[in-house]
């Protein structure tokens, strides 16, 4: 009738320790083997293995593990690459990145906690998407620029010459005709004048003007 019953797991064995009572300040390398912290930590914990922070522990700092117990007070920042437990009696308070989570019954967690991938795909579809919509994004349209008319310089070289005919000069026959009557005018208003007979010229040139 005892064979039946189911037999408790083994403790695992516990590699490092960080006994009650105890003051650390600084960092912890851990590698691959398993930490134990009853005391108290400030400082960074990175641990490739299994970190436990037992009811007595408080760890104010960042923990870089593998899988993080907690049973007692953490308070910080937290990546977790597999899973985060949360007992009863645990406390986590921060930022929190985790492969997974578990928190049981009376357990806390106060902060923001995003799963691994998630947050990388997120941003990744984020980024993604804004390429996109640049992508979307038409080009600008060139605006034509009127072009002013042209207006044709004025020409720089010499202004051609008008050529006016030639004036044609007076006959000598026609000029001496004007000058021999302007004379015989005058002669006949003098012999007028001073009771005088006129010549046959003048007598001539009267009958031309009458």
């Amino acid at each position: 009738m005892f064979n039946n019953a189911k037999r408790p797991e083994p403790a695992q064995a516990i590699h490092t320790l960080l006994g009650k009572g105890t003051l650390w300040k600084g960092e912890i390398q851990a590698g691959q083997n398993s930490l134990r912290i009853e005391g108290t930590v400030e400082g960074i914990i990175t641990s490739d293995g299994e970190v436990t922070i037992a009811p007595t522990g408080d760890v104010r700092g960042t923990i870089h593990a593998k899988h993080l117990i907690v049973t007692g007070r953490v308070t910080g920042i937290f990546k977790i690459v597999e899973c985060l437990e949360i007992h009863g009696t645990g406390y986590v308070e921060g930022e929190v990145e985790v492969g997974s989570l578990v928190v049981d019954e009376g357990g806390t967690l106060q902060g923001n906690c995003t799963r691994r991938g998630i947050a990388h795909d997120a941003s990744a579809s984020s980024s993604l998407a804004a390429m996109a919509s640049l992508a979307a994004v038409p080009p600008p349209v060139p605006v034509p620029v009127p072009v002013p008319a042209l207006i044709p310089a004025p020409p720089t070289g010499p202004v051609p010459a008008v050529l006016l005919p030639p004036l044609s000069p007076l006959s000598p026959a026609v000029s001496h005709s004007t000058a021999r009557n302007e004379d015989l005018a005058d002669r006949h208003v003098f012999n007028m004048a001073n009771g005088l007979a006129p010549s046959a010229g003048e007598h001539a040139y009267s009958k031309t003007k009458l």
